[in-house]
């Protein structure tokens, strides 16, 4: 008898897919709807920080170059007050294999895969995530398919993700391209029964895991550089595990005062699934389309429990303007002569912003670059928002109008961006837990968890819970 491959069908079997093709069984870290042992199960990938810094070398991922921005820190310096303007480091993940930090994720997966034996290996992104699997499955050996979002109902598709799409064909992919909407999850699960593939999800411990490299090597280079600890490490926010990986990495490293800063681009009010704004957005990722709602609830993910969870880690989360990244990026290639993708340059756009407050003698670490070029470039990105009828033009950004007006500041001392409100934040994380199980029924272990998630105290979680009543 074949099996019902309706949507509804293959959504019921979601643990039994997502067991098979990870080899996780979720189900013995998790204590209720809302809790589970996370540090248990990120313990128990089995890999030591020694055994993850061998494995990435093998492919060509990890040790990459720190370097420091000393003309844009000086431009920083002219505009700040006495004494202010911190140093500011860029940590060049364009290096890697595939061109971002990303490939740390999929290095681990891959090599996961490999020794369990898996054939192949399968996401499901829009973004250098794909790239990065598809190149890490071919030094392993493994076939890929990558399951990606590209068009419209119109067929018409973003910019950097074609260009994405055509990266991942590079490495030997196979790419399933969709248009917008729920089917990417459910091809997702139905290329993972119907392959018996491995699957590569963001949000594994594998993943996150791979990621705590780029923590670690941040915290050693800075030390030897300059004696001391990053007071500031500046991440772009979209799915959360860019941050996880990296706060855990420089836990691990000593640097646990050092502050973890997200920063996503304000793409307020254009909804994510939405066909009709699917292009009309210039930022792919590191949004806050993915970063609000993967902050206030991690668990929206394929897997049972997202290992991605960054307000565990966050201690203040800084929003940017399209035209304030395109600014930035432009002054990153003209003062240091780095041409690099909009992800990174969107925390070095936070960073310009934090240096300007802090001390000299401070030091501000942008965490990751990526790679640029064809329809990833900002070039690019302004020519198709113009053909989507969204105007550009030079002015103050806090005109910015996501989806109809990108505004370039004139002048550095216009890139201020703006604070997210974390409470906020971790309001909305308690309704959804709420939602999840009632308040009746929750457990020490219940609050305990929700305090480390929330990174606050039991009394904090049970005070604001009482409010929401």
């Amino acid at each position: 008898m074949t099996r019902d491959m309706s949507y509804a069908a293959v959504t019921a079997r979601k643990n039994e897919i997502m067991k098979a093709s990870l080899g996780i069984d979720f189900s013995a870290f998790i204590t209720s709807p809302i809790a589970f042992d996370y540090e248990r199960m990120m313990r128990e990938t089995g890999y030591t920080h020694a055994d993850i810094v061998r494995i990435q070398g093998e492919t060509k991922v990890g040790n990459t170059p720190l370097y420091e921005l000393r003309n844009i820190t000086e431009a920083v310096r002219k505009i700040a007050g006495p004494g202010k303007g911190a140093r500011i480091f860029v940590k060049d993940e364009a290096a890697n294999a595939s061109g971002s930090f990303k490939a740390r994720r999929a290095s681990i997966s891959a090599y996961e895969a490999a020794k369990k034996g898996y054939k192949g290996i399968i996401a499901a992104t829009s973004g250098n995530y794909g790239a990065a699997v598809a190149s890490q499955a071919a030094q392993r050996g493994l076939k890929c398919i990558i399951v990606q979002e590209v068009f419209d109902s119109r067929f018409v598709g973003q910019p950097e993700i074609v260009e994405k799409s055509r990266a991942c064909e590079a490495y030997g992919a196979e790419v399933l391209k969709l248009s917008v909407g729920p089917e990417l999850f459910y091809m997702l699960l139905r290329t993972l029964e119907e392959t018996g593939f491995f699957n590569a999800s963001l949000y594994t411990p594998f993943g996150i895991r791979g990621v705590e490299t780029l923590g670690t090597e941040i915290v050693e280079q800075v030390r030897a550089r300059c004696g001391q600890n990053p007071d500031a490490v500046v991440i772009t926010h979209a799915g959360g595990g860019n941050l996880t990986g990296t706060a855990r990495g420089l836990q691990a490293a000593g640097a646990t005062d050092t502050r973890i800063v997200a920063c996503s681009v304000d793409l307020s009010g254009l909804h994510m699934a939405s066909d009709k704004d699917f292009n009309r957005k210039s930022f792919t990722t590191g949004h806050t389309g993915f970063g609000v709602p993967f902050a206030t609830w991690p668990d929206r993910v394929d897997v049972p429990r997202n290992a991605a969870r960054s307000l565990r880690y966050m201690d203040e989360y800084q929003l940017v303007t399209q035209g304030e990244v395109f600014y930035v990026t432009e002054l990153l290639t003209k003062l240091e002569g780095l041409e690099r993708g909009p992800a990174g340059n969107t925390s070095l756009t936070a960073a310009v912003t934090l240096a300007r407050q802090l001390d000299r003698d401070q030091i501000v670490v942008v965490q990751e670059t990526e790679y640029t070029g064809a329809g990833k470039h900002h070039n690019r990105q302004l020519s198709f928002a113009r053909e989507n009828g969204i105007e550009v033009r030079r002015g103050d950004p806090q005109d910015n109008v996501p989806g109809k007006a990108i505004v370039i500041p004139e002048r550095l001392d216009q890139v201020w961006g703006k604070v997210q409100d974390m409470e906020k934040l971790r309001q909305s994380y308690l309704k959804n837990a709420v939602k999840a199980l009632p308040v009746e029924q929750w457990t020490d272990t219940d609050y305990a968890f929700l305090a480390a998630d929330l990174k606050m105290s039991v009394d904090w979680v049970k005070e604001n819970v009482a409010e929401l009543k």
